[in-house]
């Protein structure tokens, strides 16, 4: 018993002596990796960044006096006007004063006195007063009050007026509006110099910046949240410019025209849209960056009116399979698919199938880009185009002409819906081709097996089962010798993108 300790002692020398000699081999070991007998593993991404011990609170005390509300009203036609039209003509003015007729709408639709005094005047008077439409947001660029808000929110308005961070209301005139951008400035004018906010470098806003959102949801006044940007370059099909910043701040309705700033205060995009099945905030929201919002604004200060080049073409993208049959080495640029007869690009000698890949030295890459590029530069100038053709690269000179307005656009890039009929049998709706060679499909019920099989709006409809048509007419009469000659199907040829396919159609039975 009393040799116990000693022997544990021993033993325990002699566990320390092993742990030593693992430590040591172990070292040894880690020494000898470079002979490749263990895996070496690359230092994993690590940012030292400085961690914010601050709030938003300083940024949002020194912008929000320049952030205010925009409320908006409108006159609005009262419903008597149209009942005076129907009810004042020849006849009925010559009833007797107590005949039912007259009594009946002299009490209850308000003509009874013709100098618009009395109790109906005083209702039709009342009815005239411009009443609220809208309400949004939006901020001062200047200390002269000019400041900026969407267009959709004073769309339609007559009268405006801005509340200010203090609750102070003042009167304000439009400037000038730019639909294609939805921006919009309003002018105050008053003895004060207004606090203003200045727009920022957005090509340095990067995806996890931190974004204030400054503006007025649901009518609350100024509501302040924040988050980060999601995202860049966003395309919504809002219009042939998106290019927005996708941020995750909540934005609501009434935000819209407000202010995204970044933690210097500087604004870097306009909050314009959420995306939100439900319509409220999902943390989806969108926002015109702050060198597109400068540009249009200065624009609309100076004349009122945005001018944009305008090249005259009809583009589409330029998919894999295209650059691969023309010979490019990557799917980028923009593909004409026409020159319009009365544009400068036709003049110029540019014609469908050529690519067009950079304008003035800048590189294409989309469509979307190309019409940015050509929208930002001032109608009568000269540019050069680079065209891809005929498997090399040549340049044109362009002298761009004024984008036409939104009437004159339409005309030229929609068929005229009057012409339109439908084909219920085969769920298309067409219209004539403006050329005249086949018909135009402007719509496709999405229950049929016109959408089942890929026919989408913009197809163009050149044959059927081998018979070359040119209107709804001639497409139900193919259909009609294809139903009597017992086929079951159609054989329909459709042109898309400068390409030809079939497709068939199942006949309609009965």
């Amino acid at each position: 018993m009393t040799n116990a300790p000693r022997s544990v002692s021993r033993t325990r020398k002699r566990l320390m002596a092993a742990a030593a000699s693992v430590a040591i081999a172990g070292a040894i070991g880690l020494g000898t990796v470079t002979t490749g007998t263990a895996p070496v593993f690359a230092e994993a991404v690590r940012v030292e960044a400085p961690q914010q011990t601050f709030g938003f609170a300083d940024v949002v005390e020194r912008v929000s006096p320049a952030v205010v509300s925009v409320q908006v009203k409108a006159k609005i036609e009262p419903a008597s006007d149209r009942g005076a039209q129907l009810f004042s003509g020849p006849g009925f003015d010559d009833l007797p004063d107590d005949h039912p007729m007259k009594r009946f709408f002299r009490e209850f639709r308000g003509f009874g006195d013709r100098d618009g005094q009395g109790r109906d005047g005083r209702r039709e008077r009342r009815n005239a007063e411009p009443r609220p439409v809208s309400q949004g947001s939006g901020f001062f660029i200047s200390e002269d009050g000019y400041l900026v808000t969407n267009n959709h929110v004073v769309e339609g308005g007559s009268t405006f007026t801005v509340v200010m961070d203090d609750g102070t209301e003042l009167d304000a005139k439009l400037v000038g509006t730019d639909p294609r951008t939805d921006l919009a400035v309003l002018k105050v004018n008053d003895a004060r110099k207004f606090t203003y906010v200045a727009f920022a470098d957005d090509s340095k806003v990067r995806v996890g910046d931190w974004v204030v959102a400054v503006g007025n949801p649901f009518g609350l006044g100024g509501t302040v949240t924040a988050g980060i940007v999601s995202a860049r370059g966003r395309d919504i099909g809002a219009g042939p410019y998106d290019d927005f910043i996708q941020i995750d701040a909540a934005v609501n309705r009434g935000n819209s025209g407000g202010p995204a700033f970044n933690l210097n205060g500087e604004v870097v995009g306009i909050n314009t849209a959420i995306f939100s099945p439900s319509g409220g905030n999902v943390g989806i929201a969108f926002a015109i960056p702050a060198s597109t919002a400068k540009e249009v604004v200065t624009n609309l200060m100076q004349t009122g009116t945005v001018q944009r080049g305008w090249l005259g073409v009809q583009i589409q993208p330029v998919t894999k399979d295209i650059a691969e049959s023309l010979g490019l080495s990557d799917n980028k640029g923009a593909l004409v698919s026409e020159a319009q007869a009365d544009g400068p690009a036709k003049a110029a000698g540019v014609v469908a199938g050529d690519v067009i890949t950079a304008v003035d030295g800048r590189a294409v890459a989309s469509p979307k880009e190309l019409a940015r590029l050509i929208g930002g530069i001032q109608p009568g100038k000269s540019v050069e185009v680079s065209l891809w053709r005929n498997g090399k690269t040549e340049k044109v000179t362009v002298k761009l002409g004024e984008l036409p307005g939104a009437d004159k656009q339409a005309k030229i890039d929609q068929p005229a819906p009057a012409d339109a009929n439908a084909l219920e049998d085969l769920g298309l709706t067409v219209t004539r081709a403006e050329d005249g060679k086949g018909v135009v499909v402007t719509d496709v019920d999405p229950d049929s097996e016109a959408a089942s099989r890929g026919i989408q709006p913009g197809d163009v409809i050149v044959a059927v089962n081998s018979k070359e048509v040119g209107t709804s007419a001639d497409v139900t009469a193919a259909v009609a010798e294809a139903a009597r000659a017992g086929r079951k199907a159609v054989l329909v040829q459709i042109m898309r993108d400068d390409t030809s396919r079939f497709v068939a159609l199942p006949v309609a039975k009965g």
